[in-house]
C-alpha cells in the first residue's frame, strides 16, 4: 500500500525513483497525509462509536461471538480487528479509557439498574466503583462520575421506588436526568460532554459574586453579598421589568390571554408598557430573544407567549431575571391534576379538543396536523412525575408568585367514558412508543398504524362529544378577567404568595453540614505534628481565631437555586457523618477535602463540584475561592496532604 501511494505521489511531482528524492521530501511538497494515517483515523473513529454503544447492540454482540471449528489458513494469520486497534492505540499512546466517557455514563446507569433495585444504593456504588477500577479510570474522573451516579440512584429510586426499571426504558429516564445534570455547571457540562444530542451547550448556572457569604471566616464575616439574586417576593418593584410566562400545554389559551392583556385598558395598572413575543413566530432561540427584548426595554412587561414546560426552561427564566434585573410570574391553567401529573385527564381532553378546532395555526398544530394528538401527549408527558402540589410549590419557590387561569367549571358532570378511554389509550400507546423509540416521531417506528388509527378515533370521539366539552369550560371572558386581576394585584403589591411545603423552611440561603470546630482544630494539630509541611504552613496562622464556624456546604441558592437547597429538607437537623480525606493549601487558601456520608442508608450528596470545608483565606481573598484549590494543585501552586485513613467527623445538616 505504501509503495503504491509513493508511486502516485512521485508521478504527481513528475519524479521517478531514479531522481533519488526522499519520500519525506515528496510528502512535504505535496502536503498529503499518508493513507495509512487516514485508515488508522477511520478505524479509531469507528472504535469509539462501537464502544459507546450498549452491550446489547448488534455491533457489540459480534465482539462476543465464539466461532466453533474455525481455523485460520496457512501462512501468517491475518490480524483480528481488535488486534489492529490495539496496535493503533499503542502507536498513538492512547488508552481505551479515553473512548469510554459516554460508555461509563450509559453502561453504569443501565447495567447497574438491576444491582440498584435489588441490592440497594450501597451495592450499586460498589458495583460502579469496581467497574471504574477495572477500566483504570482516573481518581479525579471517578469522583466526578460517582457524584453524578449517586444522584442518579436517588433520582430513579424516588421515582420508581423498588420497582425495577427495564433496560429497554432506561434511556427515557436517563436522558432528561443527564440533560438537567449537565446544565447545573460548566464542570457538569464537561463531564456529560456530547452524551447524545439532547445536551445543549448553554450554561444556565448563576454566577456567585461577593465575599464569604457563608460566614466561615472571622475576617469576612461582616461582608454582605454583592450579587443580585432571585428572591421570593410578594410584589414587583416599579423600577424593574416583569416577565409573564406560561407553564402549560397547547390549547390552554395563552395566546388569546396575551391579546387580552395587551388590549386591557391601562395595562396592569401601572405605567409600564406591555409587549408580547409569540413563540410560534420566532425562529431560533426564543428565550434568548426574550432576554434581549428585556434588556432593550428594562422597565416593561413582557408576555412570553410560549409554553414553558419544565425545569430546563424555568432555569433559563431564572437566569434571565438575574441578568436583566426582572421578575417573573408564572400563569398556569387551573386543574386538579393526577398523582403523577399536574394536569387532569379532563383538562387534557379539553386542551386537545381546542387544538383540533384551530385553523391555520402559526405553529402548525391545528386540525390539519395528522399527529396533533401525539404532540399533545408529548407536551403532557413533559410534566410527568410531578403532582399538582409539587408543580405549584416548585413554581412558587422559584418565582415567589403564581397566577391560576380557570379552565374547567368546578361543578361539572364526569368525563364521558369514551373520552376518558381514548385519552388513556393514547397515553398507554405513547408510553409504549417512547419506551421503544424514545423521541422518534409517531409517523415512524413500530406503532405507525396504531397511531394513525388512534388519531382518527380521537377526532371522532372528541368531536362527537363537542356539546359536553364546550359546556364544562369556563367562559374565556371570565378566565381572562381573573388572570388580569391577579396580575394587577401582584404589580400593585396587593398579593400574598401561597405557602408551599418548601417555603415553610423559611428564607434560606444555603444548606450545609455544621461541623464541630474543636474537632477540626484537633485534626489540624495532629496533621501539624505528623507532617512538617503542615506544621510550617500553620505556625503563623491563628486558626483558633480564624475559624468561627466549620461546615461543609451542600448547595447554595445563588449557584444551585432555591429548590436544590430545599431538597435537603428531609435531612434537616439530622446527624451526617463526613469523611475528611485531605488537606489542601496554597499561599492564600486552605481547605479540607470532605465527603458527606449517609443518613439511614440514603446518601447525602453535595451539589458542589469539590466538597470541602474552608479553613483559612489570605487578605483580600474570598472564601468561595477555595473552590479553585484542586485547579491550583494541578498547576503545582498548591499542596495536598492526604489523611489516610480518612477521619470521620459527624455534623448536623442545617439551613442558613
Amino acid at each position: 500500500m505504501k509503495v503504491a501511494e509513493m508511486r502516485m505521489l512521485r508521478w504527481m511531482c513528475g519524479l521517478t525513483r531514479g531522481d533519488r528524492v526522499r519520500n519525506e521530501t515528496i510528502r512535504e511538497k505535496v502536503g498529503v497525509t499518508s493513507v495509512e494515517c487516514k485508515m488508522r483515523e477511520a478505524r479509531l473513529r469507528w472504535f469509539g462509536h462501537v464502544k459507546r454503544r450498549g452491550m446489547d447492540a448488534l455491533v457489540r454482540r459480534c465482539e462476543r461471538l465464539a466461532l466453533d471449528g474455525f481455523r485460520r489458513g496457512r501462512g501468517r494469520p491475518k490480524k483480528y480487528w481488535g488486534e489492529v486497534i490495539r496496535r493503533d492505540m499503542e502507536q498513538l499512546q492512547l488508552t481505551e479509557d479515553m473512548t469510554l466517557d459516554r460508555k461509563l455514563r450509559t453502561f453504569l446507569i443501565r447495567n447497574g439498574l438491576s444491582t440498584l433495585f435489588k441490592e440497594g444504593p450501597s451495592a450499586y456504588k460498589a458495583y460502579y466503583l469496581r467497574q471504574m477500577k477495572i477500566w483504570n479510570t482516573s481518581a479525579a474522573k471517578q469522583r466526578e462520575l460517582s457524584k453524578m451516579l449517586d444522584e442518579w440512584a436517588v433520582y430513579i429510586r424516588r421515582k420508581y421506588g423498588n420497582k425495577p426499571l427495564s433496560s429497554s426504558t432506561y434511556l427515557s429516564e436517563a436522558e432528561p436526568f443527564l440533560e438537567q445534570y449537565a446544565k447545573r455547571s460548566p464542570q457538569n457540562q464537561a463531564l456529560i460532554g456530547s452524551a447524545g444530542n439532547f445536551v445543549k451547550v448553554e450554561d444556565f448556572m448563576a454566577v456567585v459574586e461577593g465575599e464569604d457569604e457563608e460566614g466561615d471566616l472571622e475576617s469576612m464575616k461582616d461582608i454582605a453579598p454583592s450579587s443580585p439574586s432571585i428572591t421570593t417576593k410578594d410584589m414587583v418593584a416599579k423600577n424593574e421589568g416583569l416577565i409573564v410566562f406560561f407553564p402549560g400545554i397547547p390549547g390552554c389559551a395563552k395566546s388569546a390571554l396575551c391579546k387580552e392583556i395587551l388590549n386591557a385598558p391601562g395595562g396592569l395598572g401601572d405605567d409600564r408598557p406591555v409587549h408580547s413575543l409569540m413563540g410560534d413566530l420566532i425562529k431560533g432561540r426564543y428565550w434568548q430573544k426574550v432576554a434581549d427584548e428585556c434588556r432593550k426595554k428594562p422597565y416593561s412587561i413582557m408576555l412570553a407567549d410560549k409554553n414553558a414546560p419544565n425545569e430546563e426552561v424555568w432555569r433559563q427564566i431564572e437566569n434571565m431575571c438575574l441578568s436583566t434585573k426582572a421578575s417573573a410570574i408564572p400563569v398556569i391553567p387551573e386543574s386538579e391534576g393526577t398523582e403523577i401529573n399536574p394536569f387532569s385527564i379532563d383538562a387534557l381532553a379539553v386542551f386537545i379538543f381546542r387544538v383540533l378546532h384551530r385553523v391555520n395555526h402559526p405553529g402548525n398544530l391545528d386540525k390539519s396536523s395528522p399527529n396533533a394528538g401525539y404532540v399533545m401527549l408529548m407536551f403532557y408527558h413533559l410534566y410527568e412525575g410531578k403532582s399538582r402540589q409539587e408543580f405549584e410549590s416548585e413554581l412558587i419557590e422559584r418565582f415567589g408568585s403564581l397566577v391560576k387561569m380557570p379552565i374547567l367549571k368546578p361543578e361539572r358532570s364526569p368525563l364521558p367514558d369514551s373520552v376518558r378511554s381514548i385519552i388513556e389509550e393514547g397515553i398507554n400507546l405513547y408510553k409504549l412508543h417512547t419506551n421503544k423509540h424514545g423521541r422518534l416521531e409517531s409517523t415512524k417506528g413500530t406503532y405507525v398504524k396504531e397511531w394513525v388509527k388512534w388519531e382518527k378515533q380521537l377526532r371522532d370521539i372528541l368531536l362527537g362529544n363537542s356539546d359536553y366539552l364546550n359546556s364544562i369550560q369556563v367562559p374565556f371572558e371570565f378566565a381572562g378577567k381573573e388572570v388580569i386581576d391577579q396580575l394587577k394585584a401582584i404589580a400593585r403589591g396587593k398579593y400574598s404568595a401561597p405557602t408551599s411545603e418548601k417555603r415553610k423552611l423559611g428564607s434560606i440561603v444555603f444548606a450545609a453540614i455544621s461541623l464541630p470546630v474543636p474537632e477540626i482544630l484537633s485534626l489540624l494539630n495532629d496533621l501539624a505534628q505528623k507532617d512538617p509541611k503542615v506544621g510550617n504552613f500553620l505556625k503563623d496562622k491563628s486558626m483558633e481565631s480564624s475559624i468561627q464556624k466549620a461546615h461543609l456546604t451542600l448547595a447554595h441558592k445563588r449557584s444551585h437555586g432555591v429548590a436544590a437547597v430545599a431538597n435537603y429538607g428531609s435531612f434537616l437537623h439530622q446527624k451526617v457523618p463526613v469523611d475528611v480525606g485531605a488537606l489542601l493549601f496554597s499561599d492564600k487558601l486552605a481547605a479540607l477535602e470532605a465527603e458527606p456520608g449517609s443518613v439511614e442508608g440514603e446518601k447525602v450528596n453535595s451539589k458542589n463540584q469539590w466538597p470541602h470545608v474552608t479553613l483559612w483565606t489570605g487578605q483580600g481573598v474570598a472564601a468561595k475561592d477555595a473552590n479553585t484549590l484542586p485547579e491550583l494543585l494541578s498547576q503545582g501552586k498548591a499542596t495536598r496532604v492526604d489523611i489516610n485513613p480518612p477521619v470521620t467527623i459527624t455534623g448536623t445538616l442545617e439551613f442558613f
